[in-house]
């Protein structure tokens, strides 16, 4: 093999680009490889393809052998006895079958995407019912201005790797049963970037993005409630190396309302009224979120009744209409009468025989007040 072109070995070339002959390599890979192929001819075959891979993939390799030196230091194709040659690129065979467990290989890129960032929004029952405009203050990273996310100093730029050759990884023979096996890892020199900054930015330490407190107008929408988060896409912090910003979520807080309690779409609120506007009938003025509204209260309304005023409630999320008001009655009863209201209650109740001593009412005997309703209601 010492004499092989390389180059024809992988039918690639000789100016062809690293991806290039990684390309023709894996191509020929899965064609040739013994577990695909058994044959003893294509096995040697196999074997070729490993070693020019080896020597064209190594820069330092495919350097020496350009120059016309034996990159095996004189072994040739003895250095292949014992195994599939020396230094086989076991990872390299792996991801020609299985693919790359950790995606492209070589130098990572600096830039990473930023972080998602959650902020609470506490608002008012009328903010979240009808929706409303908010300037919030952000503390967050933004892309650094004097060297534009680059992390390198004006005028300077990264310097390549001199342990990995810019590869962003390093590479290790070990022995194994199937021979001389070469393993990679990232390099500990340069974080597997290929690159080392070695003239930073002042302004951001070489990160690339300097935090700072920023001032944004959202839109909340009409109809969101406690728990609701808001997807703002973008607006988030900008990553490492001036990478894509992430997101930023709103998370919705609602204050308790001193009137109304919110169940979905729909407000419940309790009124009070007096015991005679209940059996009289009565019209109330009532509080809404559209402003005071005037609603009948009839004769007879018990405690415990519903009166419900449609589409007066919180606006649909993302949808049309609203829900409803329910206002629930409470009916008063006095505890302490005067002598003459006192007096007008025993003169009713005589009036319908509904006069007795304290605890006799009979067993199913109509109380007082639904007697009371009746009498109001003509029958």
């Amino acid at each position: 093999m010492a004499n092989s072109d390389y180059y024809a070995t992988l039918g690639v070339r000789r100016d062809a680009s690293q991806d290039e002959i990684k390309k023709a390599y894996r191509r020929l890979a899965r064609e040739l490889h013994p577990d695909v192929n058994p044959d003893p001819e294509t096995q040697e075959r196999f074997k070729e393809i490993t070693q020019a891979y080896e020597v064209l993939s190594d820069t330092n390799k495919r350097q020496m052998y350009d120059l016309g030196a034996d990159p095996f230091g004189g072994a040739g194709a003895g250095a292949g006895a014992g195994g599939f040659g020396a230094g086989f690129p076991f990872s390299d065979i792996m991801d020609a079958f299985f693919g790359s467990a950790g995606g492209s290989r070589g130098p990572r890129s600096r830039a990473r995407r930023g972080r998602n960032a959650t902020i609470r929004v506490e608002l008012d029952l009328r903010e979240t019912a009808f929706g409303t405009t908010r300037e919030l203050v952000v503390d967050t990273a933004v892309l650094c201005e004097v060297c534009q996310g680059a992390g390198a100093a004006p005028g300077t730029h990264p310097d390549t790797c001199d342990m990995c050759n810019g590869r962003g990884e390093i590479s290790q023979v070990t022995r194994s049963f199937l021979g001389q096996v070469m393993t990679s890892r990232p390099c500990p020199q340069c974080g597997g970037f290929g690159s080392i900054i070695r003239h930073p930015c002042q302004e951001c330490s070489g990160d690339g993005r300097v935090r700072t407190r920023r001032t944004i107008k959202v839109r909340i929408p009409a109809g969101v409630e406690d728990g609701t988060h808001i997807q703002l896409a973008g607006e988030g912090e900008v990553g490492p190396g001036g990478g894509p910003p992430g997101d930023l979520f709103l998370e919705i807080v609602e204050r308790p309302h001193e009137i109304f309690e919110r169940r979905g779409d729909d407000l419940h609120c309790t009124v009070q009224i007096p015991m005679t506007a209940a059996a009289l009938g009565t019209v109330l003025t009532v509080e809404t979120l559209d402003g005071a509204e005037d609603i009948d209260v009839r004769p007879g309304t018990q405690s415990g009744q519903v009166i419900t005023m449609y589409g007066r409630g919180v606006q649909r999320l993302n949808e049309s209409g609203r829900g409803d008001l329910l206002i629930h009655v409470n009916v008063e009863t006095p505890s302490r009468l005067d002598p003459a209201q006192e007096e007008l209650l025993r003169e009713l109740a005589k009036l319908r025989g509904e006069e007795r001593p304290p605890g006799k009412f009979a067993p199913g005997q109509q109380g007082f007040f639904s007697r009371l309703r009746d009498a109001f209601n003509g029958r």
